[in-house]
């Protein structure tokens, strides 16, 4: 019975470090590059890829809030054209690009 008392202890008292070293860290992580940086991203093309890059900007905004990310839908085609005319910043594509 003793022993599985100091068993006990040892595991809740391993517990609470692993949360204390835990709770130390540095929430920033990186460099902290993302809250130096504002502007807008502009995203369109495949249907198909959408989910991805809509994804990809709401994590990107948790970490750059005052950059504006727009992420459309207007095909492969659409997207390449509107990126081509200068309309866009990224491109999502789901087959190369015909020349």
């Amino acid at each position: 019975m003793k022993s599985t008392s100091r068993l006990q202890t040892a595991a809740i008292v391993s517990a609470a470090l692993a949360l204390l070293l835990a709770s130390c860290g540095d929430d920033a992580g990186g460099s902290g590059a993302g809250a130096d940086v504002s502007g807008q991203v502009r995203v369109d093309g495949s249907s198909t890829v959408f989910p991805l890059s809509n994804a990809a900007a709401e994590l990107f905004a948790e970490e750059a809030p005052d950059v504006s990310v727009t992420v459309g839908q207007s095909g492969t085609s659409g997207g390449f054209e509107a990126f081509c005319d200068g309309k866009t910043d990224i491109s999502d594509a789901s087959r190369p690009i015909d020349e």
